[in-house]
């Protein structure tokens, strides 16, 4: 018979809540995480082993009931827990480290308890995107998250040649079986003078960031056998200025304008608008 989730005297409000757990050193968790742990009717757990060491070295006790909740089960499992959550007791999602949902099991839960109508909070903690990208000396204004790559070479490379343009800096997931080939891959597609840095162990004894070209990371890669979580962020496109409109496209554009039934004057304003010129200049280009 398979294990099904079921908890003893109701809380007064059944609610959701996300923890955002650490990424390997335990003094990063937050005092709301230890509280929760402490008091939610139901635990949820990418990796119940995890989190029963996490307990530990945070010294909480876990009361509630702990279930696993990971990929392979997470579809039979959520509604499971929906239904919890609706019959107002409070259920905590914890994944290994970092935010659920954020390429960990987590979404389809948030999902199908915001269509239930049941709150949903959060609270947050470490995360490998955010730490990665503030030690990696790259831009951080913009930025974009990809995940993980395809596995597969040719999905890979179809994936990274649609985001070689990409201005925003980019942040992505790897495993260490298939960084090497990963890095590789984004040199071409990127090229290999693209700058990038390659975090990995977040926040564990072992913690290193290399801040490299792609091409000098792909070398590294090949030559030796990392391990650990990895994080790679990279450098997005350097802008590209477009060429100005030669006088021929000009002309052309402001005699469409007019043949659509605008004025000379007008025609030449819009122009000039549209190209970011002076119209001064567009004017003497059209009557030259």
């Amino acid at each position: 018979m398979k294990e099904r989730v079921t908890v003893g005297e109701m809380s007064e409000t059944g609610r959701l809540i996300l923890l955002g757990a650490p990424l390997g050193n335990p003094a990063d968790a937050s005092a709301r995480l230890r509280d929760v742990l402490a008091t939610a009717d139901v635990v949820a757990a990418e990796d119940t082993r995890r989190l029963t060491r996490l307990a530990r070295d945070l010294d909480v006790t876990v009361p509630g009931r702990i279930v696993s909740y990971f990929e392979g089960n997470e579809e039979r499992r959520t509604p499971e827990l929906v239904e919890v959550i609706v019959a107002g007791y409070t259920v905590a999602l914890v994944t290994d480290g970092g935010m659920p949902s954020v390429s960990d099991p987590g979404y389809r839960l948030v999902r199908a308890a915001l269509d239930a109508g049941a709150p949903v909070t959060a609270a947050p903690g470490p995360s490998a995107v955010t730490t990665a990208l503030a030690l990696s000396g790259l831009p951080c204004d913009r930025f974009c998250f990809e995940g993980f790559l395809p596995r597969s070479p040719g999905a890979r490379r179809s994936r990274l040649r649609a985001l070689a343009a990409e201005e925003r800096t980019l942040v992505i997931f790897e495993s260490p079986h298939r960084i090497a080939a990963a890095l590789t891959d984004l040199a071409a597609a990127f090229g290999a003078d693209r700058p990038a840095a390659l975090a990995r162990e977040l926040t564990k004894t072992y913690e290193e960031v290399l801040r490299r070209p792609l091409g000098e990371l792909a070398r590294w890669a090949a030559e030796g056998e990392p391990r650990g979580e990895i994080t790679l962020v990279v450098a997005g496109a350097p802008e590209t200025t477009p060429e100005p409109p030669g006088e021929d496209e000009l002309r052309a554009a402001v005699a469409e304008r007019e043949a659509a039934g605008e004025s000379r004057r007008d025609a030449i304003t819009a122009v000039a608008t549209e190209y970011d010129l002076r119209r001064r200049d567009v004017y003497t280009i059209v009557h030259r």
